[in-house]
Order: C-alpha cells, then sequence, then structure tokens
C-alpha cells in the first residue's frame, strides 16, 4: 500500500480533546478503508504566519498513514466538509520516519534548557538578569559617580 505523510490545522477556539477527538475520528475512516496509522503526533497551539480563515493560530496534528488511496481520499472529503479544519495536506511518500518530527524536538530542547527565554537573551545582551536588583542613581551620586 503507499505511504502517506498527513498534517491538518484545526481551528483555534477548539479545545486540544475536541481536536484529539476530531483526529481519532480521521483515523477510524483510514482503518475502515483498509489502511493503518503509523505515527500520530499532536503538536500544539501554534501561531500562524498569517491569517487563514479569520484565525490567527492553529491546533497542528501529523499523522503516518499507509492505506490504499480511496481511504486516504474518503478522510480528504470528511475533512473538506469539518468546519473545524481550516487547512490539511497529505504528500506521498517513500518511507515513514519513525523517529519524532523536528518540531516535536525542538520543544524538547527548551525543555531541557530550564525557559531559556528571557534569561539567556539578557545574559547575551550583557544585561542583567530577570533576578537582578535595579541600580539606584541616588547611591551612585552620594559617592561622587554620578553625572
Amino acid at each position: 500500500m503507499p505511504l502517506y505523510e498527513h498534517i491538518q490545522l484545526a481551528r483555534q477556539d477548539i479545545s486540544a480533546q475536541q481536536v484529539e477527538s476530531m483526529v481519532d475520528g480521521f483515523q477510524t475512516i483510514i482503518k475502515d478503508g483498509g489502511g493503518s496509522i503509523g505515527k500520530s503526533e499532536y503538536w500544539g497551539l501554534k501561531n500562524l504566519a498569517y491569517k487563514i480563515k479569520k484565525n490567527r493560530k492553529a491546533h497542528f496534528s501529523l499523522f503516518n498513514i499507509d492505506a490504499p488511496h480511496d481511504a486516504v481520499a474518503e478522510m480528504e472529503r470528511q475533512m473538506r466538509l469539518s468546519t473545524d479544519v481550516i487547512r490539511f495536506m497529505t504528500i506521498r511518500v517513500d518511507e515513514h520516519d519513525t523517529n519524532p518530527s523536528p518540531i516535536l524536538k525542538r520543544g524538547d530542547r527548551d525543555d531541557r534548557r530550564g525557559g531559556r527565554r528571557d534569561r539567556d537573551r539578557d545574559s547575551r545582551r550583557g544585561g542583567p538578569g530577570p533576578g537582578a536588583k535595579p541600580e539606584r542613581k541616588a547611591a551612585a551620586d552620594k559617592e561622587g559617580g554620578g553625572s
């Protein structure tokens, strides 16, 4: 059977549980059509580069499909009818990658670094970190270091 990678974007105003149940419904269509799902990943709610159907964010989901074309076509037809799916893309591939996707790997790297956002940015600039106390100008003036 042909191998596919499928990614879908769901509306921002539905919950993650609703997205998971929607994905399960689409995966059931594939299984009923004689196919199987290799890997399924939920990437979370992410910002979009531009608005799509008045949405600035979307829930991203990826799964690997091993199914006949008719089952994939039926799943895509159901997605076009769904108001919760704003975009989807299915690509035929030669083989599936069983490792976690780069999107999930990037999230693990951020967690290992301990929330690198503000602390690392300030240290690269040479400025104080988020826990540093502000300097007092009055104390510098008394010592003669003021202007």
